[in-house]
């Protein structure tokens, strides 16, 4: 019998597959102290993004061996220290297949709220206006998207922009993807220059320094939207708000933050933001996939 931790929820059809293959799983969340007591007691801990696994909480499991896999629900690992459990042989896995799709579906959807002022005509109304003369939107239909980071969701981002009739053009670290002639790759710095719409689908670096600064506003053209659905970290929020109220961006849709829960109001309040409370992949699909991404990953493992 292998002992599951669940930590931050996880889909109940994956759990209920997990303890009838024998496993005796616990859903709960624990604070970072409490959590060093109980990583000792479990083989597999499984967790999104608001557990962290860091260094002092492995080198607790490490005093009885159980610990043997660490689960991410989800793409990004930056709240686990990969290389230091790896390095004390602990497998750690993520589920990138699973969430493509809703977060492709995220980011088109903050275009939408941006270009036609759904979110703010939603504050508004409420507030008993009727601004139908401010809110002349454009269209997607023709303009250029530009994707940084050409993985699984940009990709799926670019299937489903082009089929609005967007032109697709894309930078990634890797280079030129394979088998996508439709879709233009060029350097990060003339995707800033070309773009009407730019997302963001990186994980960031790794010393925390933003993707896009000041000096990536800059180059941008006027009146560009841009969409962050990646990392809270690859913007620099301080920045974004500058470019903002410039005029440089007509208008951002950001779904993570650099600090979550945010802080950051003047960012979360601002009327040319679209914004989420890190739900890329919170749909009922996805989360079913993650759940059975999860449960082939641990039938592989032992």
């Amino acid at each position: 019998m292998i002992k599951i931790l669940v930590t931050d929820g996880m889909d109940k059809g994956a759990v209920c597959t997990l303890k009838d293959m024998g496993h005796e799983v616990t859903e709960q969340f624990f604070e970072p102290e409490e959590l060093k007591e109980q990583a000792k007691n479990f083989n597999v801990m499984i967790v999104r993004s608001a557990t962290k696994v860091r260094k002092e909480i492995i080198d607790e499991a490490l005093k009885t061996e159980n610990l043997k896999l660490i689960i991410r629900g989800g793409v990004g690992m930056d709240n686990i220290d990969v290389s230091y459990a790896e390095s004390q042989g602990i497998k750690v896995r993520n589920t990138p297949k699973a969430s493509s799709s809703a977060v492709a579906e995220l980011a088109l959807g903050h275009m939408f709220s941006l270009a036609r002022f759904i979110g703010i005509a939603n504050v508004t109304m409420r507030e008993s206006k009727w601004n139908k003369k401010q809110y002349k939107g454009l269209e997607l239909y023709g303009k250029t998207l530009g994707i940084v980071g050409f993985g699984r969701i940009g990709k799926e981002l670019a299937k489903k922009a082009k089929v609005l009739g967007m032109k697709i053009i894309y930078t990634d670290i890797l280079g030129p993807a394979k088998d996508f002639p439709e879709y233009s790759f060029i350097s990060l710095d003339k995707l800033l220059v070309d773009s009407d719409f730019i997302s963001l689908h990186v994980p960031g670096n790794k010393d925390k320094s933003p993707v896009i600064g000041k000096s990536e506003f800059s180059k941008m053209k006027d009146g560009v939207y841009l969409i962050n659905c990646a990392r809270g970290s690859v913007v620099d929020e301080k920045a974004l708000i500058e470019a903002l109220n410039s005029g440089k961006l007509a208008g951002a849709g950001i779904d993570v933050f650099s600090e979550e829960p945010t802080k950051n109001f003047e960012l979360v309040k601002h009327e040319k933001v679209s914004v989420t409370p890190h739900i890329g992949a919170s749909t009922k699909e996805a989360q079913k996939r993650i759940g059975e991404e999860i449960v082939s990953i641990i039938k592989e493992y032992f």
